[in-house]
């Protein structure tokens, strides 16, 4: 059973999904708990073999809601599962709750997945992630991050998210001219693209504003895709928006994120903490320029020159300076780093995570 709480979409529900998908093609009985509100994620899930079953009634006090922890209570009584993965820090408040209510007989071993390298509270660590059969990390840094935390390190298996190859992948050029068109962006302007829900305190867009703002080129877009990414360009002062009328474009949640990454140029990461940033193994993937933040797990795979661009988070300064860099590539070194970027992306392709899921469950459950 994977369980997810609240709705949207980001990198772990992402994961989620792709991970559910993937289990499902594999034969693994898989099913998912989710708010009876996340129509998109049932949206995504229907054409494949996954079991779903409500148990959160969303809303900000969801958390405070009794009837929701019964009704999760519920649902892994009712089944004879094997494992849970809770797959945030909220949906571990449900998760731990429950299972000190389940009959021992009958408990199933509990995953918890650490997405983000942000620092648990020491109340987190000692009710919540100790209580956990095994902790997924998605990063080395985030494996040692819990280490130095208080837990036990043999608990700790490092698991990276997975990207979806078959669907983020460089585009024919004539798809980039069309898309395009569509949202009026002349072939000759040059585009960078930011995708992240409008979280600053997370994912830094006030920061890259000011960057952008900075450019002074007139030939210049930015693309602004995710949640309420409208709201972003409030993060910064009058001047600013009058200096880039019309060159910032939140385009707010978008199904076609693979579009707009493959008609843009460059993509960027301002991201103050991360785990590994899905966006940019997509970007990677799409054989896009990309520059990052260099923060949670991304240097891992992103190496500064090679195949990308890292900059100190929340620096201004040093992403005006890597947005200047880019622009000012040859199109052989765009070609060169555009090719490392893909190779490196397909060591992040779904189905090696999934392989990694399934010896983990073997593994918990005593099977060869």
């Amino acid at each position: 059973l994977s369980v997810v709480d609240g709705i949207g979409w980001g990198g772990t529900k992402e994961q989620v999904y792709l991970l559910a998908r993937e289990l499902s093609k594999r034969g693994i009985d898989i099913h998912v708990a989710l708010s009876y509100q996340y129509d998109l994620m049932v949206e995504k899930l229907s054409p494949y073999n996954v079991k779903l079953h409500f148990f959160e009634n969303h809303n900000k006090y969801a958390r405070f809601n009794p009837l929701n922890y019964y009704r999760l209570w519920k649902i892994i009584n009712q089944f004879d599962f094997d494992v849970v993965i809770a797959n945030s820090p909220h949906t571990l408040d449900f998760v731990r709750v429950v299972f000190a209510f389940l009959r021992k007989p009958k408990r199933p071993k509990l995953i918890v997945v650490k997405r983000t390298y942000r620092k648990s509270n020491r109340l987190s660590i000692e009710l919540k992630y100790k209580y956990a059969d095994v902790i997924v990390a998605v990063s080395e840094e985030l494996r040692d991050l819990l280490i130095e935390s208080g837990l036990d390190k043999e608990k700790i298996r490092v698991i990276r998210s997975g990207n979806d190859l078959e669907r983020f992948r460089p585009l024919p050029e004539e798809f980039r001219i069309a898309k395009r068109k569509q949202l009026g962006i002349d072939e000759k302007q040059i585009v960078f693209i930011n995708v992240a829900n409008c979280i600053p305190h997370q994912k830094g867009q006030h920061i890259l504003i000011q960057a952008f703002s900075r450019l002074n080129c007139e030939n210049c877009v930015l693309l602004l895709l995710g949640h309420e990414t409208e709201k972003c360009l409030k993060l910064v002062d009058e001047e600013i928006l009058r200096n880039t009328k019309g060159k910032i474009i939140p385009l707010g949640f978008r199904h076609d994120v693979e579009e707009f990454i493959n008609m843009s140029d460059y993509l960027v990461v301002s991201s103050l903490f991360e785990g590994i940033a899905n966006s940019l193994v997509q970007g990677m993937a799409c054989g896009k320029v990309c520059i990052a933040t260099d923060c949670g797990g991304i240097a891992n795979y992103l190496r500064d020159g090679y195949n990308g661009f890292l900059i100190k988070p929340g620096s201004v300064n040093e992403l005006v300076s890597a947005m200047q860099k880019v622009m000012k590539l040859s199109k052989d070194e765009y070609k060169s780093i555009s090719e490392r970027a893909i190779e490196t992306s397909k060591e992040m392709d779904i189905n090696k995570t999934v392989d990694k899921y399934i010896s983990l469950f073997k593994e918990l459950c005593g099977v060869e």
